[in-house]
């Protein structure tokens, strides 16, 4: 059995949240909450590198606050991260050292609008370039159309209203589609994994 230790060196992880593959090289992604960023892992290595953040945490531009969610996209060499802490999701292609908004707030406020998120943990996109957003603290599912940052909820409430029937969500973190772009969310405040069906 392997045990880690909490810190801050490449080779050392505080609060592991999201992970992301590039299936073409191996490489690994790890969103480190802890450490307001992320790392690339290459296949077998013992100690990553920085690819996000890294800065302090914070709401500008090269900083992240809390990542969790991410998802690799390989037509951009980017990462989107749910940027739990500053209430956004943001886009940071690979190489770069600033990232740009994709959804939700520059400068971490948070809200129940279209336009707003409020600790989101949870991001995907489809190969049209759509945005799908765990929006945990508001308990919904955003959707945003590909360049667009006015949010439309597929699932839960609109107002953040809290539940557990089929329509109706409590804390969702994670989701992922499949190849029909039916939408697969773990609905962890209330025990269970929800399916909605696409269209």
């Amino acid at each position: 059995m392997f045990t880690g230790s909490n810190g801050n060196a490449t080779n050392e992880l505080n609060a592991p949240i999201g992970l992301a593959l590039d299936p073409a090289t191996g490489t690994l992604y790890i969103a480190d909450s802890g450490n307001h960023r992320v790392l690339s892992y290459l296949a077998n290595a013992s100690s990553g590198t920085v690819v996000a953040g890294g800065n302090g945490q914070g709401t500008g531009n090269t900083q992240l606050s809390s990542p969790s969610g991410i998802c690799f996209n390989s037509s951009s060499n980017s990462l989107l991260i749910a940027n739990y802490g500053a209430n956004n999701i943001v886009n940071w292609v690979l190489g770069a050292s600033s990232w740009t908004l994709v959804a939700g707030s520059p400068t971490g406020a948070s809200g129940t609008s279209s336009t707003l998120l409020r600790g989101p943990r949870g991001v995907t996109k489809d190969l049209m370039g759509n945005v799908y957003v765990a929006d945990t603290n508001n308990n919904r599912i955003q959707f945003f159309p590909a360049g667009e940052m006015n949010g439309t909820t597929i699932a839960g409430s609109p107002t953040g209203v809290v539940g557990s029937n089929t329509t109706l969500l409590h804390s969702p973190l994670a989701l992922t589609l499949d190849a029909q772009l039916n939408l697969f969310v773990s609905d962890s405040g209330n025990y269970r994994v929800q399916e909605f069906p696409c269209c």
